[in-house]
């Protein structure tokens, strides 16, 4: 079986929307490995979350675009069906982007929130950007990665909601786009086609988020 997500260990540590709480916390987590995951509204984030760390381990919000905090949780791995506790791993549930309905102070704060978390996050932190496989590369999602293509982190593009396409000319298609995608969004690592809800795709994703954390841990046992 090797190393996987336990499922269930996601604890929830805090709900920061204070930028010195998150200049804190961040400092404080400076060197550990961590996988964050944002997007727009629904392109299904939480289930997302949740097929991969477990029920419950998402929190929502009754109102696309209002919850402006950034969630934060810490996790184990398992190795062998049995729970690693000797080392913990941070999860960010990002507030999403491309809100029209939201107020220009919450823009901005979301702004202010934003640009901080990224420039002070740890090296470590994976990013795992989501989009509705329906409807790829939506204008939000172009002008969040045009801003967001500045800070160097390991990312992976995941178009989710799979199976909400109904036929195989369809599923061709965005295939097709890879190719262009890797050439337009250079800090892309992988792209992931996946639906949360069959879990179709699930397995592949969860399996490169693991490599992505035991490399760093490896890599932090030898310094």
């Amino acid at each position: 079986m090797g190393y996987e997500i336990a499922r269930g260990s996601a604890k929830f540590l805090y709900g920061i929307r204070d930028l010195g709480q998150l200049k804190q916390i961040l400092k404080e987590k400076r060197d550990c490995a961590a996988l964050s995951f944002i997007g727009r509204s629904n392109v299904g984030k939480s289930s997302l979350i949740n097929a991969l760390f477990g029920k419950g381990a998402a929190r929502t919000s009754k109102t696309p675009g209002r919850t402006r905090e950034i969630n934060m949780f810490s996790f184990n791995l398992a190795l062998d069906g049995t729970v690693d506790t000797s080392h913990e791993f941070y999860l960010f549930d990002l507030p999403g982007y491309g809100y029209a309905n939201v107020s220009q102070q919450m823009s901005r704060e979301w702004g202010v929130l934003m640009e901080n978390f990224f420039q002070h996050s740890p090296p470590a932190n994976g990013m795992v950007l989501l989009q509705d496989a329906r409807h790829p590369m939506q204008k939000a999602d172009l002008e969040f990665y045009k801003y967001f293509h500045r800070f160097s982190f390991n990312s992976s593009l995941v178009l989710n909601k799979l199976d909400k396409l109904k036929t195989q000319k369809d599923r061709s298609k965005l295939n097709k786009m890879k190719p262009a995608i890797y050439q337009e969004n250079k800090w892309v690592q992988q792209i992931f086609f996946v639906s949360a809800e069959k879990r179709n795709g699930i397995d592949e994703l969860h399996n490169s988020l693991v490599s992505q954390l035991l490399l760093h841990h490896t890599e932090r046992g030898q310094e």
